[in-house]
């Protein structure tokens, strides 16, 4: 194993709240940190625990490929780890969640022979789960990421949660774009219409990152889903429309299986 390391850390989604003990240590002893946080004052706050911290922010740029921009931030991380160096990528939420980067910057690294891994932190999911009072155990969970959930042929459960993320940029095939107009919600809508009824109450979510602010919790009715404002950390939180269905064929299989089990029990004992 060479010398120089790649951890990835989350910091979790609200400023100083969410960030874990061991997440925090790693950022302290660092010999460089690069940080990809939702905010300037996150971004402020980490430069307090480290006295080399390093912005990946400037590498987003509007009309860019987010795949080039992606690539450049792994490889900037990467040359400090070649130059046998200790370093941490800071990233809000979960550093695995939604997040190309940590994964093929660990990837690489240990690719190319250093001690690469993850740890975890508070994501956007958890704290919708939190902030909406849903059990993913009640009726099940779906996620996609909104764009691919358009582009690829999916299977959908309306008895369950649906769970769309990044839905602003809803139908970018380019990768370039920081919003998508409301002609591509449009289309997600009328893809969602083979699902749901138009006026099903779906809910437009947003995650609090400074300790004063709000959940965004908008209840709206599908079919103004168009219209309504939105951007990359939105996402789209879509109930269950029907009732989940009794598979009542395996259910008797199961009841024989039970009666079967007490019969032989019964014989044993006998």
């Amino acid at each position: 194993m060479q010398k120089g390391s790649l951890v990835c850390v989350g910091t979790g989604m609200t400023l100083g709240a969410h960030i874990s003990p061991i997440s925090r240590s790693h950022i302290e002893q660092a010999d460089v940190v690069f940080v990809l946080v939702s905010d300037g004052v996150t971004e402020q706050w980490i430069s307090q625990m480290n006295p080399d911290v390093r912005s990946l922010q400037p590498f987003y740029c509007e009309g860019k490929s987010r795949m080039e921009t992606y690539q450049q931030m792994v490889d900037v991380m990467l040359a400090q780890v070649k130059q046998q160096r200790n370093v941490v990528g800071a990233f809000y939420g979960h550093p695995g969640v939604f997040a190309w980067v940590p994964h093929n910057a660990i990837k690489q690294a240990k690719k190319l022979g250093f001690k690469a891994y993850m740890e975890p932190g508070i994501s956007a999911e958890d704290c919708l789960i939190a902030d909406l009072a849903i059990d993913p155990g009640q009726f099940g969970c779906q996620h996609y990421e909104t764009s691919q959930f358009m582009f690829y042929k999916r299977t959908i459960d309306n008895a369950a949660y649906l769970i769309l993320w990044q839905v602003g940029v809803a139908g970018d095939r380019s990768l370039a774009k920081f919003s998508t107009g409301a002609e591509y919600k449009q289309l997600l809508v009328q893809l969602l219409a083979e699902y749901y009824p138009l006026q099903h109450q779906v809910i437009l979510y947003e995650a609090i990152t400074l300790p004063l602010q709000q959940p965004r919790i908008e209840y709206l009715a599908l079919a103004d889903l168009p219209l309504a404002t939105m951007d990359f950390k939105t996402t789209l939180v879509i109930p269950p429309s029907q009732k989940m269905q009794l598979n009542s064929a395996l259910l008797t299989r199961l009841e024989a299986l039970t009666t079967a089990e007490q019969v032989s029990n019964a014989t044993e004992n006998n």
